[in-house]
């Protein structure tokens, strides 16, 4: 396994909407424990494959806590099927946000129908961090961040501040 840089906003690919993945190959699944080791390493909770300028389908998530058993799942063409009127806020960060949090709004439980690292199709309902986990990292494949969720004037600062960063970083921005 290997662990991948990870693109930082305000990098050009954060918005672009991915690609499903044709097939559950090899590839596929050394690509899934490439990016559960980089997210392992971040140290985070969930990796998008965009995160790692991979523009697929795929993610990857665990939500165990420190000191419990490792428990990652990997999410390949994910669909949301249903999602609760009822909401719920967490604070939310991203990796490819490093050190900004925001509390954001969403359903509070969700279904969605996926493919696992076996080509198999399943489906999960999933409520609290895991519901969270899964909606930010679904958005991350439709292009979307956690800050687009948050008031245009803090989402401006954000970006703002990460464009200055990146001109010391060399990054092109959105």
């Amino acid at each position: 396994m290997t662990i991948k840089p990870i693109i930082i906003l305000p990098d050009p690919l954060l918005k672009q909407v991915s690609e499903p993945v044709a097939t559950v190959d090899d590839a596929v699944r050394k690509l899934a424990d490439d990016m559960l080791e980089t997210m392992y390493d971040a140290p985070g909770i969930g990796l998008a494959a965009i995160q790692i300028g991979v523009p697929r389908r795929l993610l990857v998530i665990d939500v165990s806590k420190e000191g419990e058993e490792k428990q990652p799942l990997v999410v390949i063409n994910p669909t949301i099927l249903k999602s609760s009127d009822e909401r719920s806020v967490y604070e939310e960060g991203c990796l490819s946000i490093p050190d900004y949090y925001a509390e954001v709004e969403r359903p509070a439980t969700l279904t969605v129908e996926f493919v696992n690292r076996d080509g198999k199709m399943q489906t999960i309902d999933a409520d609290g961090l895991l519901a969270t986990c899964l909606q930010h990292e679904i958005d991350h494949l439709n292009g979307t961040l956690f800050i687009d969720h948050i008031s245009k004037l803090k989402r401006d600062m954000v970006i703002r501040k990460f464009t200055k960063a990146s001109k010391t970083r060399g990054t092109k921005a959105i």
